[in-house]
């Protein structure tokens, strides 16, 4: 029987982007260095009002490539961006890709490809973190973040060595019909609006393949301070993705807020209850003897400084999420009619 190839679809690659004027312009080059057909694809780049320059290099790159076209995004939050850039877009298929990334050539056909010779409803790639800068905390944040004692099993992130359905992946690549058949973005979340909509995809009978040989590069952030504040956020709106899909989606996000809950009560109840002080003090060596462990290993070419910032970021992720998570319950708790209100965190990435 002769087979026929599958015919090349139009596409539309969407960008929410903020304040993101030190990436932004290394990332478009990427995206318009892909080989994919440039007379069958479009770049909408979502600009949340941003302040620092980054809507003169968007304009800048608008004015001498015609397939990108800059829109507003008055409410600054991704979801806003995804839903607007959805609705804008004319391509058959959609690809999200984020300012923070630097994209190899093959990234669009590769996947495109790989959406219509399977029965995925979403593909995507594994990410490559790369430290923001040389600092040994950069460096440690970057290897943190791709580690399996950091992330746990987020296969995007410390990779796979074939294709495999997964609960989420970090972006996206879907028929525009996905998003008929299974609904937009949640609005609610400024975090975590991705692994939403792939449960729920999930959930609507769909599938989600990451695919090895797509490996984008992703640019970590830079300082402590900064790895806090995105992985509390990452904690606080995952009780919320709970709630809305009536399920928590992976045990994986119940690891990081049950060690901080379990320190927490122990160290309480220490005073009045025998045996409390015993199990507050071996839980926590326990948790100091693994980050010591892992860090040892994990940073063996890094040198001793590189080891011990290593030795910071696994708990500032760790702690982070959990008291973020933790954080969101109680609010849940307590008021569990009210709207999720937005941190007050950066609102970009």
């Amino acid at each position: 029987m002769t087979t026929h190839p599958e015919r090349v679809p139009t596409v539309s690659v969407i960008v929410p982007c903020r304040n993101e004027s030190p990436y932004v312009a290394r990332c478009l080059d990427s995206i318009l260095a892909n080989d994919y057909t440039h007379n069958l694809l479009e770049v909408l780049v979502l600009d949340g009002q941003s302040d620092d320059g980054t809507r003169a290099i968007l304009d800048d790159y608008a004015s001498r490539h015609p397939i990108v076209r800059v829109l507003d995004n008055p409410q600054r939050i991704t979801p806003v961006a995804l839903n607007l850039g959805i609705c804008a877009a004319r391509g058959e298929v959609l690809v999200r890709m984020d300012v923070h990334v630097v994209y190899p050539t093959n990234y669009i056909r590769d996947l495109v490809a790989a959406l219509q010779q399977t029965n995925a409803d979403n593909v995507g790639g594994v990410l490559v973190t790369l430290p923001a800068n040389q600092t040994a905390i950069a460096r440690a944040i970057a290897i943190a973040m791709s580690h399996p004692f950091g992330v746990g099993n987020s296969y995007f992130r410390t990779g796979v060595r074939q294709a495999r359905w997964v609960d989420t992946t970090p972006f996206f690549c879907c028929r525009r019909e996905t998003f008929e058949r299974v609904g937009l973005f949640d609005e609610e979340l400024a975090r975590h609006q991705d692994g939403e909509f792939n449960a729920r995809l999930i959930k609507h009978g769909g599938r989600v393949l990451l695919v090895p040989h797509v490996v984008s590069q992703y640019h970590a952030r830079g300082s402590l301070r900064q790895l806090a504040r995105m992985f509390q956020q990452y904690g606080y709106y995952k009780p919320l993705v709970a709630r809305k899909l009536g399920r928590v989606m992976t045990l994986r996000q119940l690891v990081p807020p049950g060690l901080v809950l379990a320190l927490a009560a122990t160290a309480t109840l220490s005073p009045w209850m025998d045996g409390a002080a015993v199990l507050f003090g071996a839980t926590a060596v326990a948790y100091l003897l693994a980050v010591l462990g892992v860090s040892i290993t994990a940073g063996r070419v890094t040198g001793l400084r590189g080891r011990a910032a290593l030795a910071l970021a696994f708990p500032v992720m760790h702690f982070s999420y959990g008291l973020g998570y933790l954080r969101r319950v109680t609010e849940l708790a307590l008021a569990p009619a009210r709207r999720a209100r937005q941190v007050d965190l950066p609102l970009s990435r």
